[in-house]
């Protein structure tokens, strides 16, 4: 779920912000624990398959952790994530329902960040979050220090153009932009923007602004869904004969009437399709509410970035530079051969956007994009914002977004 905009300023913010995170765990009655734990302190992203997870993290907002459970294949998604040179500086969090020596030295060779039990009956999750968060911040205030030595500026003739362009954007959408913040508003509860800390030119911290298109009370409706659930009705374990448990029509009758060979056990396959049923229904409540129906039209015309135009006309980005990144992105480009790609200014469209389509790339290394980025940053110019531009036209026709 997506954070919000306030009037407020960060400094005078008494109480830490809510802090968004992929949970993932297949195992149902432990999800369920952990919403009803932590929905109101946390935006909570659940999976319980590491596919949807990672094309989740590819494709969607940042977070500030993952929570991945041992027991479920966690250690498969921290080594994907690893693997990843976009994410892998990102936070995450082992949970095992038993933690042994070999579990945590594994999960330190793969660079896990922490392991807790799966119940959370040890530790404070919640002030290891927030350090992750303060770590990120702290290298960022490093970096910041670093890239101030370079005396990155934004020239007047880019900075004019930046206001110009989308002074007279705002100008003539602002029809549009008020439709779909009047829409927004009746669409669903909550406000109409959200902002999403970014990394730009300098290495400076900027807040990037985006229509809201999730649902606020997403995570608490779940928590609703889950009281109504049928495993959290069962105060009792289920009646059972000969270590087999019976459905409500089996156990008055003190045997089962359709058995199912499950994984090597005998299981009551009525009870066994009551419960797959139950959680297919859960499955469904919690994926449904997130983005809204509008949401999701905003994002499939990328509606959903016009108020990006509002960053560029604020001086945090510009028209042409290079992509802001997510804190845990930023993080890893802190070395004197890759700060350089901070000296330049962040853009919506850049280099490596147009050169991957230029050479009909499917996808370019972690490395030839820095090095695009850092060419960018050391040669642009007027007329090569113009050729960028120019280019970004026709990829905009084309399915990926840049």
């Amino acid at each position: 779920m997506e954070k919000p905009v306030t009037s407020t300023p960060t400094a005078a913010v008494s109480t830490p912000p809510l802090l968004r995170v992929v949970y993932f765990n297949d195992h149902y009655e432990q999800s369920i624990q952990f919403i009803n734990r932590f929905g109101e302190q946390l935006q909570i992203e659940y999976f319980d398959r590491i596919e949807t997870a990672l094309n989740f993290l590819q494709k969607q907002y940042p977070v500030d952790a993952v929570i991945a459970s041992f027991d479920s294949g966690g250690m498969r998604l921290l080594r994907a994530m690893r693997d990843n040179p976009w994410f892998h500086k990102l936070p995450l969090i082992l949970t095992a329902n038993t933690i042994t020596p070999e579990l945590i030295r594994e999960a330190l060779q793969h660079k896990a960040d922490d392991v807790f039990p799966n119940d959370f009956s040890r530790g404070d999750l919640l002030t290891r979050l927030h350090y992750f968060v303060r770590r990120q911040h702290f290298v960022a205030m490093k970096a910041s220090q670093k890239v101030a030595e370079l005396n990155v500026r934004t020239p007047l003739w880019k900075r004019g153009i930046d206001m110009l362009v989308t002074g007279t954007a705002l100008l003539l959408l602002s029809p549009l932009l008020l439709l779909m913040a009047l829409l927004i508003k009746l669409d669903s509860k909550g406000p109409v923007v959200y902002k999403s800390k970014r990394v730009g030119a300098g290495y400076k911290i900027f807040e990037l602004y985006k229509f809201r298109t999730m649902r606020t009370d997403a995570d608490q409706l779940i928590k609703k869904m889950a009281s109504f659930n049928m495993y959290n009705k069962q105060t009792e374990p289920a009646p059972s004969t000969n270590g087999i448990s019976l459905c409500s029509s089996c156990s008055g009758l003190g045997k089962c009437q359709q058995l199912l060979f499950l994984d090597g056990e005998q299981v009551c396959e009525k009870q066994y399709q009551q419960q797959k049923e139950a959680k297919a229904a859960f499955m469904k409540f919690q994926n449904d509410p997130r983005i809204t129906k509008l949401g999701r039209f905003l994002r499939n015309t990328s509606i959903d970035e016009l108020p990006q135009l509002y960053n560029i006309f604020k001086g945090d980005m510009s028209l042409v530079g290079n992509r802001p990144l997510p804190l845990y992105e930023a993080e890893k480009l802190t070395t004197d051969e890759h700060i350089l790609r901070f000296a330049g200014p962040a853009g919506l469209t850049g280099l490596w956007q147009v050169t991957k389509r230029g050479k009909g790339k499917k996808d370019m290394s972690e490395e030839e994009r820095i090095q695009l980025d850092i060419e960018y940053a050391q040669n642009f110019s007027f007329w090569m914002d113009m050729k960028i531009v120019l280019k970004t036209f026709p990829a905009l026709l084309q399915s990926e977004n840049v």
